[in-house]
C-alpha cells in the first residue's frame, strides 16, 4: 500500500518537480496539493504555469489546490506525511503546525539550523536521523521535521564526505548557479543575457554553515559542527539547470591523485546498500575528460541524481582541486527530499 503524501508549495517550480519525479513512485501517491491562498480552490491546471519537460499528468491537472495549512489539507484527504517547497518565509510556522502530527521533509531554509532537525544528505549523514526522537521528545510532537540543505551545498558536501579519509582542513569553493535555482520566473532576461551576477543573496552564508552541520559528528545527543573552513562565492550563470562548482581543498594529507578519484568512484552510503527508489546506484561519478563536467551533458546522471566530477588535479596553494556538478531542482531539489524519504521510512521513522 502507497503512502500517501500532501505538497506544500505544489505550483512552485520544486513543488512541480516533486510532482513530476512521485509520479508511478513505488512507495508515495498524491493525496494532496497544497499552496497559497491565490491558489486555493482551483484546479491544479489553473493554478499555476507547468514548467516541467514533461507534460502534466491529466489526474494532477484536475486535482483542487487547497490552503496549505493543517485543517486544509487534512479535510482534502488522509495523508501520512509531509514534502514542504514552501518559501522560507511561510515555511516557518506551517510546518511546525504540521510537524506536531506529520512527518514533514522541508526544503525551505526556515528550520535548517535549529539544532534538533536533522541537516540530511542520506548517503553523507543518515546517521543524524537519530536527532527525530530527540526532537518528538522535546517538542512533544507525534511527527517530526526533517531538512534538505542548500542545492549547492548537497553537490559540495557529497563531494566532500569521501574526502574526509583525507582529513579536510579547508575548502574554498566558487559556483556557477543556473538559473531554475532562482524558482519560476526567476531572474528577469535583461538581468541575464550576456551577463553573470556575481551575488545570489545568502546562498554564501547557507553553503558555509550548512556543509559543516552535514558533515558534523552525532554524539548521541545533538550533532557538533566540523571543525575545518570553508570559503564561498556564489554567482547566477545563463544556464537553465545544473549547478557547476570549482572545489579548492586542503587536505591533512597527500593522497595521489588515483586515491582521490577512487574515493568518489567507490563511495556509496546506506540509500545504495538499502536500493532505495530514487537512489543512484552511483553517487558520484568521475568523468576524465578534460572538458567535463558540463550542464547541458551530465546534469541528469543518475536521473539527475548522481553527482558528476571531473578535472581532478594538484592544487599548488591548498592540495587538490576539482569540479563538480549536480543537477540542483533534482538531487538539489525534489529529489532529495524523495530520498530522504525513502531513508526515514526504510528506517522505520516514517
Amino acid at each position: 500500500m502507497k503512502r500517501k503524501v500532501a505538497v506544500l508549495g505544489a505550483t512552485g517550480a520544486v513543488g512541480q518537480r516533486f510532482i513530476q519525479l512521485l509520479q508511478n513512485h513505488p512507495w508515495f501517491k498524491i493525496e494532496v496539493l497544497a499552496a497559497s491562498e491565490r491558489s486555493a480552490g482551483k484546479k491544479f491546471k489553473d493554478a499555476c504555469s507547468w514548467i516541467m519537460e514533461s507534460s502534466l499528468p491529466h489526474e494532477i491537472a484536475e486535482m483542487d489546490v487547497v490552503n496549505a495549512d493543517v485543517e486544509s489539507v487534512e479535510a482534502a484527504g488522509n495523508v501520512e506525511l509531509i514534502f514542504s517547497s514552501l518559501p522560507a518565509e511561510a515555511a516557518g510556522q506551517v510546518e511546525l503546525d504540521f510537524a506536531k502530527k506529520y512527518p514533514v521533509f522541508s526544503k525551505a531554509a526556515a528550520h535548517r539550523m535549529a539544532p534538533d532537525v536533522p541537516l540530511i544528505i542520506p548517503e553523507v549523514n543518515p546517521e543524524h536521523t537519530a536527532l527525530i526522537p530527540i526532537q518528538r521528545k522535546r517538542r512533544g510532537w507525534k511527527g517530526f521535521i526533517t531538512t534538505d540543505p542548500n542545492c549547492s551545498t548537497i553537490q559540495l558536501a557529497m563531494t566532500l564526505k569521501p574526502l574526509t579519509a583525507f582529513g579536510l582542513q579547508q575548502v574554498v569553493v566558487s559556483t556557477m548557479q543556473a538559473l531554475s535555482g532562482a524558482g519560476y520566473p526567476g531572474v528577469p532576461s535583461m538581468d541575464i543575457i550576456d551577463n553573470v551576477i556575481p551575488f545570489i543573496s545568502k546562498e554564501e552564508e547557507k553553503m558555509e554553515s550548512e556543509a559543516l552541520k552535514i558533515l558534523g559528528l552525532f554524539d548521541g545527543t545533538a550533532v557538533r559542527n566540523a571543525e575545518f573552513a570553508i570559503s564561498a562565492s556564489c554567482h547566477r550563470v545563463n544556464v537553465k539547470d545544473g549547478h557547476l562548482e570549482a572545489v579548492f581543498v586542503k587536505l591533512n594529507s597527500a593522497p595521489s591523485l588515483e586515491e582521490v578519484e577512487e574515493a568518489f568512484t567507490k563511495f556509496q552510503g546506506e540509500p545504495q546498500k538499502l536500493r532505495l527508489p530514487s537512489a543512484p546506484e552511483q553517487p558520484i561519478i568521475v568523468r576524465k575528460e578534460l572538458n567535463r563536467p558540463q550542464p547541458r551533458f551530465d546534469r541528469e546522471e543518475g536521473r539527475g541524481m548522481s553527482v558528476v566530477v571531473g578535472r581532478v588535479r594538484r592544487d599548488p596553494v591548498l592540495t587538490i582541486k576539482y569540479m563538480c556538478l549536480g543537477h540542483n531542482t533534482v538531487r538539489g531539489g525534489a529529489g532529495a527530499g524523495i530520498l530522504s524519504a525513502e531513508l526515514m521510512v526504510a528506517k522505520g521513522l516514517a
